[in-house]
């Protein structure tokens, strides 16, 4: 298969599908974390995809490797945020 688009790279799928997974457990989150918590989840995952795409399209491998990184690192402060509301027992 070729890759053509970003849109073509599983990796990218798979970060729309955590965006769309997020969005669902933060309507869920209180009230009060609308701004806080909830903000920063939806933030850290559109951060996924979205690092992916820009660096796919500055078609040079280093900037790839360079935004996957940014991805990477929107990865860990999303689990990082997820282990908070679990623990505040927001979520289970």
């Amino acid at each position: 298969m070729s890759v053509s688009s970003f849109k073509d790279l599983d990796v990218w799928k798979k970060g729309i599908d955590i965006v769309e997974c997020i969005y669902t457990i933060s309507r869920k989150l209180p009230k009060e974390e609308k701004y806080g918590l909830a903000s920063q989840m939806q933030r850290a995952a559109v951060s996924i995809p979205s690092n992916i795409a820009e660096g796919f399209a500055r078609w040079r491998r280093k900037e790839l490797q360079r935004f996957c990184h940014f991805a990477l690192g929107a990865c860990a402060e999303l689990e990082t945020q997820l282990t908070i509301a679990y623990r505040q027992k927001y979520i289970c």
